[in-house]
């Protein structure tokens, strides 16, 4: 029987596809549990639209997140620390710092959790930090830290 899933089925398929399953188990499963529904000829034109929005939004968000990729490696940025005579920093400077960073110099809002740092950034001097904007996509920040 084809069925159009409704909502994401582990090992089945994702939204909007429409897949090819045995009787029992879209009669007594998928379709009671709301997971499915029987494949129509209007439902599936409905399954078609839907998959092409939801490929025209994937490439939405691969261009936006190319063009902040290339906003980004661009730039080096400042980052001002307190910092002893040896070049020790006084605390660290961590992904939550950069994302904040990022958000204040470019106004790119960046979740600190796709942001990877080697380490916490403990001493002065260039370090890197990588993130990952898109499966796709990922951009390098340069960091300049410096002395208050």
């Amino acid at each position: 029987m084809k069925v159009i899933l409704i909502a994401d089925v582990e090992g089945l398929g994702s939204r909007g596809e429409t897949v090819e399953v045995k009787d029992g188990y879209a009669n007594n499963y998928l379709i009671p549990k709301g997971l499915a529904v029987r494949s129509t000829k209007g439902r599936a034109r409905e399954a078609e639209q839907l998959a092409k929005e939801k490929m025209a939004k994937a490439d939405r968000e691969l261009r936006r997140a190319e063009e902040a990729a290339q906003l980004i490696s661009g730039h080096t940025f400042e980052v001002k620390a307190k910092a002893g005579e040896e070049g020790k920093l006084f605390g660290t400077i961590t992904s939550k710092d950069v994302a904040e960073l990022l958000k204040e110099e470019l106004g790119l809002e960046v979740d600190r959790k796709k942001i990877h740092l080697q380490e916490h950034i403990k001493t002065l001097g260039f370090h890197e930090a990588r993130i990952k904007l898109h499966p796709q996509v990922e951009a390098i920040v340069h960091l300049k830290v410096v002395p208050e």
